[in-house]
């Protein structure tokens, strides 16, 4: 067995049972959304799968400006030009 076939087989049978249950497909409304609730229980911070949802998704939004002009673009240059390269 190869890391991550068992997340890969759980996500299969989600994708099946919301192919299978789907309002649009001709499922009932109200269990699949409680199908979801159950997978995604709400309010207690963990999926089905057990893991935490992804911090980044909470965080609030924020806007950043950029300088621009002929002044900034050529300082962005420079600082791209003289960071350490990125290893593929």
């Amino acid at each position: 067995m190869r890391p991550g076939d068992d997340a890969r087989a759980e996500r299969a049978a989600f994708r099946a049972w919301v192919r299978a249950h789907h309002p649009d497909l001709g499922g009932d409304p109200e269990a699949f959304a409680a199908g979801l609730r159950r997978r995604y229980r709400k309010g207690s911070g963990k999926g089905a799968t057990g893991a935490r949802p992804d911090p980044r998704m909470d965080a609030p939004i924020v806007g950043v400006r950029r300088r621009r002009g002929p002044i900034a673009m050529i300082l962005r240059w420079r600082y791209r030009r003289r960071r350490a390269r990125r290893l593929q």
